[in-house]
């Protein structure tokens, strides 16, 4: 063989070397090994891995591991990371809109819900890419209720609580203060500790959550009137995301919106169950009756008031969904 055509044999192979070489998106999540949600998220990542033939790796970092999500967004401008599965509240300095889904006591029940989203997930998603994020559909985390030793059927009765609320999420404590309500901020791993020392009574959390974390033995009540909507979203940055090939691409966004619809679902179940659950494992569900419920969505119409005026969403896009739940409740 010539110097040349050995010189030509070597460029083919270094080329297809690099083309052949898979591109690694490493994803943070606060959901630790063996969780459902995380086996979907693997499951889709070996899926991914196969129809690329290897093109695209995802490796998952789970359990809180890169930190809490300050840390995790600055490592993935710095590009240690490539994306992560946060609470929507994680991506709100790059949409804040995303947030009126979390505006306090929005929904009755999750008719309403399923009815502002089949006509604001899509707007979400694309300020969530306006912001810099690839996005693969909102997943539910599910209603957060009122959970306390003493029953909670007031306002009043809200606001003597010494109610937790978690740290790093600044959305949750501008709610609480826009009811007047001076929360005790505590990370998640020191809640248990903080109920049985008495230095919190009051928790706002889903079903899954306090039965997973254990909370529901240290309360004694339940305030039937979802306090708060959570969700979250598998997010890759743009830049990131925009190193694939269209064909990756596509694949890339088909199994991710596969896993997040399924995991979307799974919680909803999750979380209906545990509700259910929670009345067995001896936790006192407390109706607020019709005229306390009234005073309560009034108090949580002035609260909203109170965030869109700090700049937490805008009044437009609380109109818009205001309007998709007006016209749902006068069908019934």
């Amino acid at each position: 063989m010539t110097p040349i055509r050995k010189m030509t044999l070597a460029v083919i192979l270094a080329v297809t070397a690099v083309m052949t070489q898979a591109e690694e998106l490493k994803i943070s999540t606060q959901y630790p090994d063996g969780n459902a949600v995380l086996n979907e998220l693997r499951r889709a990542g070996q899926a991914i891995k196969t129809q690329t033939d290897g093109r695209v790796d995802i490796r998952y970092y789970p359990g809180g591991v890169m930190g809490d999500d300050r840390a995790v967004q600055r490592k993935i401008r710095i590009g240690q990371l490539h994306g992560a599965f946060v609470q929507s509240g994680a991506l709100a300095n790059d949409f804040r809109d995303s947030q009126v889904l979390n505006a306090p006591l929005l929904f009755r029940d999750y008719q309403e819900v399923d009815a502002v989203r089949a006509q604001l997930d899509a707007d979400i998603e694309q300020g969530f890419a306006d912001g810099g994020w690839q996005t693969f559909g909102l997943i539910e985390a599910g209603f957060a209720y009122g959970m306390s030793q003493q029953p909670i059927t007031s306002m009043d009765s809200l606001k003597a609580q010494k109610l937790w609320l978690p740290a790093n999420d600044p959305f949750s404590e501008q709610i609480a203060r826009a009811f007047g309500i001076n929360p005790i901020v505590l990370n998640i791993g020191d809640v248990l500790t903080a109920l049985q020392t008495g230095a919190i009574d009051a928790i706002v959390a889903p079903p899954v959550g306090a039965i997973t974390l254990q909370w529901y033995s240290r309360v004694d009540y339940l305030t039937d009137a979802p306090f708060m909507y959570t969700y979250g979203v598998l997010a890759l940055s743009e830049r990131a995301f925009g190193k694939l090939s269209p064909a990756d691409q596509a694949i890339v966004e088909a199994e991710f919106r596969n896993a997040s619809a399924s995991i979307d679902q799974q919680t909803r179940q999750d979380n209906l169950r545990s509700f259910a659950a929670l009345e067995t494992l001896g936790i006192d569900i407390v109706e607020p009756g019709e005229a306390n419920r009234t005073a309560l969505e009034a108090e949580s119409e002035a609260a909203t008031r109170l965030l869109i005026e700090r700049d937490q969403f805008s009044a437009d896009i609380y109109q818009k969904v205001d309007a998709i739940l007006t016209a749902h409740r006068d069908t019934l």
